[in-house]
């Protein structure tokens, strides 16, 4: 589809930055210019947004105004100066979200967003266009790094737009055919029987890039190898988002594809975090936010290099400014260069969301990737779920390989388990499948239940 992404470059493009003021493609300018900077540079021009962005919290957001005098006498040093400041949970947020809006700011004017609520109760806030323009200038330069333009076809392993009515649903199809030029394939509907009616889009369509959730891009992958079929079109990457990818999705994805996996680190309550660059490296758009990463039991800073809780400060959304906001992730800074060039910090470990973090009933944490470890090596089973509903009480549902199920392999699981998380209750249930979200999303690991002193409020 050559002629659509040149007709987006060179029409849609300059149409939305007349008559729209879109600024998307300056902010990718900047931001190209600024991954040419050193990492002091960086770091003074991050402080100098986040000074602008704290002047403006304390004097205009009414959940930050008590903190005015403390700015003042904060001796003009920012970064420490918000390492003093409670961090933000989303319950709190959700609490008094409210108060996090500017003075003045009118919420129709604003734009409205959610998350998906995957855990529990959505959470609802509001975005200024700057903000989401950032966001959107942060992938596609994360895509450029890949040989990606604004405009080249995609092919999204996606979750539909549920509330949408069939009027809305047809609108939102052309646009994004005709407007951003991508297809989308249904992430919770993906099913063996229509696996050549997708191939079939994608070799119609010849994407540039493949883009999708991790999990459903990894079923995808794993329902191709099983027919040994190919994609039949060149891909210059496919790309991962909005769930962990683990090293068993990468491989597979890789090698059913034919083409480098390249990993997105974001949220929509966080916008582009992170991109991975052609070294393998995570680059953090330290332009747009503040990264923080602190003890998920104390809220204690830890240094680059540990694992914990991760806090972001994005500098851009002054209409509801969420200082130290808790994403729900857990991280790892590093201090590290990369060799590929770019100049923006880099992450060390990303392993998901906190949610997938247990507690043992002695308080020690347990991740939830540890089980999907175990499984990698368990040929019994296709795919499996474990909720922890308390310290002491957990579901395991097993999804049997029919033709491979040995009773021993799930003796041997639920030891790894009990050895991991100490003697605990554990229900098993043999189901025929674990679903998804409604938003195509499907979660191994889930705790219901508080990690014991959690992050201070």
């Amino acid at each position: 589809m050559p002629l659509t992404g040149t007709i987006i470059r060179r029409v849609h493009w300059p149409l939305m930055e007349r008559l729209k003021q879109n600024r998307t493609r300056q902010y990718l300018h900047e931001l190209r210019e600024a991954q040419q900077l050193s990492p002091q540079a960086l770091r003074e021009r991050q402080a100098d947004k986040l000074r602008r962005l704290l002047d403006h919290a304390v004097r205009r957001v009414p959940a930050y105004t008590e903190y005015a005098s403390d700015w003042e006498a904060a001796n003009d040093d920012p970064f420490r100066f918000l390492e003093r400041l409670p961090a933000l949970s989303k319950a709190r947020f959700r609490a008094s979200s409210d108060q996090y809006l500017t003075d003045g700011a009118d919420p129709s004017r604003l734009i409205a967003n959610r998350t998906g609520g995957s855990t529990g109760e959505p959470t609802r806030f509001y975005l200024n266009r700057p903000a989401v323009e950032r966001y959107e200038a942060a992938r596609w330069l994360g895509l450029s790094w890949h040989g990606i333009r604004i405009g080249d076809p995609s092919v999204m392993i996606w979750g539909s737009p549920l509330e949408l009515n069939q009027q809305q649903a047809r609108r939102f199809r052309l646009k994004e055919r005709w407007l951003k030029n991508r297809l989308m394939i249904p992430a919770y509907d993906l099913d063996e029987r229509r696996l050549e009616e997708h191939l079939r889009l994608i070799r119609r369509f010849r994407p540039v890039y493949l883009y999708g959730y991790a999990s459903a891009l990894h079923l995808l992958a794993e329902m191709m190898l099983a027919r040994g079929v190919s994609p039949g079109v060149k891909l210059k990457a496919v790309v991962s988002t909005a769930e962990t990818l683990h090293d068993y999705q990468r491989q597979a994805i890789a090698k059913a594809f034919r083409a480098p996996v390249v990993n997105e680190y974001g949220a929509r309550d966080g916008g582009i975090i992170a991109y991975q660059c052609p070294a393998g490296r995570m680059h953090a758009f330290s332009e747009n936010c503040v990264l923080e990463v602190v003890d998920p039991a104390s809220g204690r800073p830890l240094p680059p290099g540990e694992r914990g809780a991760l806090l972001v400060t994005d500098l851009h959304n002054t209409v509801m400014p969420r200082l130290r906001y808790q994403l729900g992730d857990v991280i790892a800074l590093s201090s590290d260069g990369c060799t590929c060039g770019i100049g923006y910090p880099l992450l060390a470990a990303i392993d998901g969301r906190e949610d997938d973090m247990f507690v043992t009933p002695h308080g020690t944490y347990v991740h939830g990737h540890y089980f999907n470890h175990i499984m990698r090596n368990l040929d019994s089973f296709r795919t499996f779920q474990i909720v922890q509903h308390r310290p002491d009480m957990f579901t395991l549902k097993l999804v049997k390989e029919p033709d491979r199920y040995d009773p021993a392999d799930e003796a041997r699981l639920l030891g790894a388990i009990r050895d991991k998380l100490g003697e605990v209750s554990i229900e098993v249930c043999h189901v025929d499948r674990i679903p998804p979200t409604a938003s195509g999303k499907t979660r191994y690991a889930i705790r219901e239940c508080p990690l014991t002193g959690f992050v201070r409020e």
